[in-house]
């Protein structure tokens, strides 16, 4: 994890129970005899992270439908973190600069909105094409009042461009942040799933599994999977190169890179590619430039 990240060490769920009650039910002993929670349970997941949001990040309230994505905090954070000391780096811009970002896909969750206002004080603006979505992510907006100051989620209409009508003529972003989706299929995101609880050592039922699985559609897979997608931000990047100082996205598999290099190269575009630890899973953070 990044240094400055607050949850390298053991959650203190004591103290995040104290801000949302409900995390109590979820908490179980490990094999140490340590509370820990059922990483494989969706709804503790969920009451763990509505936890973080409420004692670490000043959100009054925050309501997440069954059936979207859970927002794991601990990750979204790292990323950020990560982004914003490239940021810093690269143009020599001081770390109280209020800096303007735009979530690419912000999900009902708007996770990133949410960390980059009340965590780093900067503005945002969120990037969805699922109407429910923004409307769930708006209405957790305006239940904190520097949320509603920070952050605005825009309605993406043409599901066919991905930055096309999201960013106004006279618009500046000092950068992009996109969490896209990672696999090309259901079958294939269920069996990713499954490979998650086979590493937390749970046994599980496949039709289990499948009844459990949080995430839209739009948010988990899509035809020709990340490469794919992170190709066609690439090709739209270049026309708002001019808009926008840092591009970025996550990149979940090794295998990715190597077409998405390939686009960024035909793109002209500058680029790097930050390794991101968290615990034992290991992704990657591209940023690219003209």
């Amino acid at each position: 994890m990044h240094a400055q990240n607050p949850y390298s060490d053991r959650y203190d769920l004591k103290r995040f129970v104290t801000h949302h009650s409900k995390l109590k039910n979820h908490i179980v002993l490990n094999l140490s005899g340590e509370e820990t929670i059922d990483f494989s349970n969706s709804t503790a997941v969920y009451e763990l992270n509505k936890a973080m949001l409420l004692a670490d990040f000043n959100v009054e309230k925050y309501e997440l439908p069954m059936g979207y994505l859970i927002p794991p905090i601990p990750g979204r954070l790292d990323y950020l973190l990560h982004l914003q000391e490239f940021i810093l780096e690269k143009f020599n811009i001081d770390k109280n600069t209020k800096l303007r970002g735009l979530d690419i896909g912000a999900g009902a969750n708007g996770i990133y909105c949410v960390l980059g206002s009340q965590h780093f004080n900067w503005t945002m603006v969120g990037s969805e094409c699922d109407t429910k979505a923004v409307e769930i992510a708006n209405a957790n907006m305006q239940h904190t009042k520097t949320l509603k100051g920070n952050i605005e989620i825009r309605h993406r209409e043409n599901k066919s461009f991905l930055f096309k009508n999201m960013i106004h003529s006279d618009e500046h972003f000092d950068f992009t942040v996109c969490n896209p989706p990672f696999h090309t299929s259901k079958e294939e995101a269920l069996r990713g799933s499954q490979r998650k609880l086979n590493n937390l050592g749970r046994e599980f039922d496949k039709k289990d599994v499948a009844l459990n699985f949080e995430g839209q559609a739009n948010e988990l897979w899509c035809n020709g999977g990340e490469a794919l997608f992170v190709k066609r931000l690439i090709k739209e990047s270049v026309l708002y190169k001019t808009q926008i100082s840092v591009f970025s996205t996550l990149v979940s598999k090794t295998a990715s890179l190597t077409p998405i290099k390939k686009q960024l190269i035909k793109a002209k575009a500058n680029y790097e590619v930050l390794s991101m630890d968290l615990g034992n899973k290991k992704s990657r953070i591209l940023l690219w430039w003209f």
